[in-house]
């Protein structure tokens, strides 16, 4: 039978695991009791230390979202990609809505930037051309509607 005392120990092999996964870069609270899983440490165990952690602020989802939409941001990710990869990382959806917000205004011109980065400022010549920007972008998680008005596909040639 489990000692009620040692489970408000800390253990302190998982909590430098946790520690040495934290200081190489954050993590989501999902994806970092999946490492410590991995590596044998039992649930609760995982579950409370992720909850000391978190008391003791050195593991936030909320500041992990932020660094890793500022991070794909800059690469030129989407918020369709965005939402999906913190959503896989078991980042709330609140969460996830609250990372996003700061950006919301601002998709279409980083879809346009990301666009131009990778194909230069000229216009499309053939309609397969238009078909290839419009693909590069769904990949880079940009909604259809961004999409068709950054490459402006309702009013490319027919």
């Amino acid at each position: 039978m489990p000692d009620p005392e040692r489970d408000n120990e800390r253990d302190p092999e998982l909590h430098e695991a946790a520690i040495r996964l934290l200081a190489r870069r954050e993590h989501a609270a999902g994806e970092l009791a999946l490492k410590l899983e991995q590596r044998g440490y039992g649930r609760a165990a995982i579950d409370a230390e992720i909850e000391r952690l978190a008391a003791e602020g050195l593991q936030s989802d909320e500041r992990f979202a932020n660094l890793f939409v500022e991070q794909r941001v800059a690469r030129g990710d989407g918020p369709l990609k965005l939402r999906s990869a913190l959503g896989e990382r078991g980042v709330d959806r609140q969460i996830i809505d609250a990372a996003l917000l700061p950006f919301e205004e601002e998709w279409t011109s980083l879809a346009r930037e990301a666009l131009e980065r990778r194909f230069g400022v000229s216009a499309p010549a053939t309609r397969a051309e238009l078909s290839k920007r419009m693909r590069f972008l769904q990949g880079r998680g940009f909604p259809a509607g961004i999409v068709r008005r950054v490459t402006d596909y309702d009013n490319a040639d027919e």
